[in-house]
């Protein structure tokens, strides 16, 4: 295993803890898996023990094992029929409805339920580890649908999709195209896995439908909230704006690290700017502009609290029971109820409208022909309207963001016959959070471009050179606006820039 540590296309399962920062290093450099001799081991053991104890007291009820789920959770299943219990329970639960999960989800998904199995727990066999893992190396992504989980005894109906093909059932993603699972079974030469007893319920128990939203929108929240420091330094600088806020003296004494961070990098990224340092300043600006470091920064302090639970949920256990070789216990608990996500993902939510909320209150005063600049920063305002209307997109995306961010953990909704009484909604908190994280992208996109007009009308001083290095590779792809033309195009280009583009791409270190 030495050997393939060194080798950096491989990524080796075992019980080392997982950081999101590493996970989506091993999905981003397309990192292939092998299990650990350490997970093997354990996956093996976890298994033997189950078999014994299954085989040696004929009597004992063990839920989910050999019993019936939910509220039938008392009608013992006869041995004979334990692995008929697994099929039927894989089938009978993918009720999935509305989008296809996206297919880099997916692919989280598979990477997530694999490290949960891996840690020898679930009593799942080594085959059925191993399957997994050959989907994720060969791009065998199951067809899954974003609607159904309640978040609460796992994502139920995503992984139950996500579990499917494993026995030729269901539809898989295979060479751009979707086909049905037996068919990509059989391009492979692999044999469906006979499942054993609670396979089925360790595969379909547990939160990576929702885990796998959140390390995504934490790793592209972390990217946008990096650029909403820079196009609100270059807002800064358009809107002529006194840089006395930012000072380190101020955020010394209510020193909250989000806030500290967010002023020391306004203070960097407009270091050297001829504008900050021009004295002709108002003496006090907009709150947008003068509340940047409290405003970010508790949205980053918010990230860094999620970001942290979410790192925790992807090196957990989450299905039930949870099986313990060691110790001679097989526990029934609720390691798969969503709640920490499902609160992660609301306050996320959050943090992420407001940096949205900011965001368009900036690009608001660029276009109110204060300091200089003219009305909706073009020239003959009236025959042209300018950036007028892409302010009005901003607001409409900002108040659907406030509408996506009502709460869905307060919205528990009984289900099973009142045996799964409380649920966290945490799926659905999930992919709300994904959609006001997109929507920030726009709204900040929105800024970028109103901003850069702004500075444009300032020339010939210049801004900073992050900044000034910024707004040139910038005018590549979007040129100053000189008269009407169709908005969506620039908005659009934006958009990819922001994506394609690191905030490292502007300063030198």
């Amino acid at each position: 295993m030495i050997e393939v540590e060194a080798n950096r296309k491989v990524h080796e399962i075992s019980s080392r803890l997982f950081s999101l920062d590493s996970l989506s290093e091993v999905l981003k450099s397309n990192k292939k898996l092998v299990l650990s001799k350490e997970a093997t081991d354990k996956i093996q053991e976890c298994r033997a023990y189950l078999d014994k104890k299954i085989y040696e007291d004929e009597e004992a009820l063990f839920y989910g094992i050999n019993t019936g789920f939910g509220y039938l959770q008392q009608v013992r299943i006869d041995r004979k029929e334990i692995q008929q219990l697994q099929y039927n329970l894989l089938q009978s639960h993918a009720c999935g409805v509305g989008e296809k999960v996206p297919k880099h989800l997916v692919k989280i998904m598979l990477l997530t339920k694999i490290q949960s199995l891996a840690q020898g727990h679930s009593g799942v066999q080594l085959e059925t580890v191993q399957r997994l893992i050959d989907f994720y190396n060969n791009d065998v992504l199951p067809v899954v649908y974003n609607q159904g989980s309640l978040g609460a005894s796992g994502d139920l109906s995503p992984l139950s999709h996500l579990s499917l093909p494993l026995i030729g059932l269901g539809e898989v993603y295979h060479e751009c195209k979707i086909r049905s699972s037996q068919e990509v079974l059989d391009h492979f030469s692999w044999e469906p896995i006979a499942l054993r007893s609670k396979e089925g319920l360790s595969l379909i128990n547990g939160t990576q439908f929702m885990l796998s939203y959140g390390v995504h929108i934490v790793n592209q929240a972390q990217h946008l909230f990096e650029w909403a420091d820079l196009i609100a330094a270059v807002s800064l600088d358009g809107f002529n704006c006194n840089v006395q806020p930012f000072n380190h003296l101020i955020h010394a004494i209510r020193p909250h690290q989000g806030q500290l961070d967010t002023a020391a990098a306004i203070r960097k990224l407009l270091e050297g700017s001829e504008i900050a340092q021009n004295k002709a300043k108002q003496v006090q600006d907009p709150y947008s502009f003068r509340c940047i470091p409290q405003v970010h920064g508790a949205s980053k302090d918010t990230l860094g609290f999620v970001k942290n639970t979410f790192e925790q949920e992807a090196n957990a256990v989450t299905d039930n029971p949870n099986i313990f070789p060691e110790a001679d216990q097989i526990l029934s608990g609720g390691n798969f109820h969503g709640q920490p996500l499902a609160l992660g993902f609301d306050y996320l939510s959050i943090a992420m409208a407001e940096i949205g909320s900011i965001s368009e209150r900036r690009t608001y005063q660029l276009l109110s022909g204060q300091r200089g600049l003219p009305l909706f920063l073009v020239n003959d305002p009236g025959l042209q309207s300018g950036l007028m209307i892409p302010q009005y997109t901003a607001a409409s995306v900002v108040s659907e963001n406030k509408q996506l961010c009502t709460p869905s953990s307060v919205d528990s909704i009984v289900s099973s016959n009142g045996q799964e009484d409380h649920v966290s909604m945490g799926a659905n908190g999930a992919t709300k959070c994904l959609r006001v994280l997109n929507n920030l992208e726009k709204i900040l996109a929105i800024e970028l471009l109103t901003a850069a007009q702004a500075l444009d009308f300032r020339r010939p001083s210049k801004s900073s050179r992050p900044v000034e290095k910024m707004i040139a590779a910038y005018r590549e792809e979007v040129s100053f606006n000189t008269q009407d033309r169709v908005l969506a195009t620039d908005i659009e280009s934006t958009i990819q820039f922001i994506r394609k583009r690191q905030l490292s791409d502007f300063i030198n270190h």
